[in-house]
């Protein structure tokens, strides 16, 4: 009988178990309606963002990071997950895919902070806040890079002005949701 709880054990530890693949699944799909809900403000905004927060924050780094990689790739084959029910490739090649590329770096990036720093609440935040610049950075050299290709170059602050600054404050409540409610529900989905 030990032998089978120490294979259980391993494996578990070592391959993706079925409740695993359950909630990478569910995190997915709750980026997707987070994606579809959009905030009326003097500039709309999504929840994208808090899905990915939450994701990795629930699943912690591999898991979360999968679950973005999947929310990905069925936006790319086409299926409308991403705001305002978009799908497709071609969407990700837009102005403001590399946002949405970027999620993937943030994932990324907060894996390896919970691995340097562990999964306590403050690390969990400080890799949440490291995670959304990674992703402004890679989204604002994305948008200025096909804007520039589409309509003409234009500075970084104007980019900035239009992609990240209006999007500081809601980020930042985004995080601060995400936090509270990891930190509610993460006992529940691990126990």
């Amino acid at each position: 009988m030990s032998n089978y709880t120490e294979v259980k054990t391993k494996a578990g530890h070592d391959g993706l178990q079925t409740k695993d693949a359950a909630m990478i699944a569910v995190c997915a799909a709750v980026m997707a309606v987070c994606s579809w809900i959009s905030i009326p403000a003097a500039v709309p905004f999504t929840m994208q963002t808090f899905g990915v927060f939450l994701a990795v924050g629930l699943l912690g780094g591999r898991n979360g990071t999968l679950a973005v990689v999947i929310y990905l790739l069925l936006g790319a084959a086409g299926l409308p997950v991403f705001s305002g029910f978009t799908g497709g490739i071609g969407h990700l090649f837009g102005a403001t895919g590399g946002y949405i590329i970027g999620f993937v770096f943030s994932a990324l990036l907060m894996w390896l902070m919970e691995r340097l720093l562990g999964r306590s609440l403050k690390a969990l935040v400080v890799s949440m806040i490291a995670g959304l610049l990674v992703c402004y950075a890679f989204g604002t050299a994305w948008f200025m890079v096909v804007y520039a290709r589409d309509s003409g170059s234009i500075g970084l602050i104007t980019a900035l002005s239009w992609c990240v600054f209006p999007y500081i404050i809601p980020d930042a409540l985004k995080i601060l949701l995400a936090a509270v409610m990891t930190r509610r529900l993460r006992p529940l989905i691990i126990g």
